[in-house]
């Protein structure tokens, strides 16, 4: 277990990914409540713009560390049998980076697409 996430570490990254992911995901709502793009093609040129792809490439991080020190502490607390927790500890870390590759891809390829 890492000790870089550990006591106020891990309650200062909770707090200051609570905080962003809050805003982002408050524009969010607000942009698809009031402006929805009509169609796939509008969808991805509001995704092409500068300060939208690059506020969805901080999302995916940040939400993948809140989400990691959060299951991280719940298991710490929960789960005392020391082989169950690193298993499980592993097996959410392994499914956090897949989803965020994941996620990273589908960015970048719906950006590239907007070029090509």
């Amino acid at each position: 277990m890492s000790r870089q996430a550990s006591g106020l570490m891990a309650w200062l990254i909770q707090r200051t990914t609570a905080v962003y992911l809050a805003l982002f995901l408050g524009y969010l709502l607000l942009h698809f409540t009031f402006n929805a793009p009509a169609d796939h093609a509008a969808l991805l040129a509001w995704v092409n713009q500068a300060p939208v792809a690059i506020g969805l490439l901080l999302c995916v991080p940040l939400l993948l560390a809140h989400a990691w020190v959060g299951i991280r502490d719940v298991l710490i607390d929960y789960v005392h049998a020391l082989g169950l927790r690193i298993g499980l500890m592993m097996l959410f870390g392994f499914v956090f980076i897949a989803s965020g590759l994941w996620v990273f891809k589908a960015i970048v390829t719906a950006g590239l697409r907007g070029y090509a």
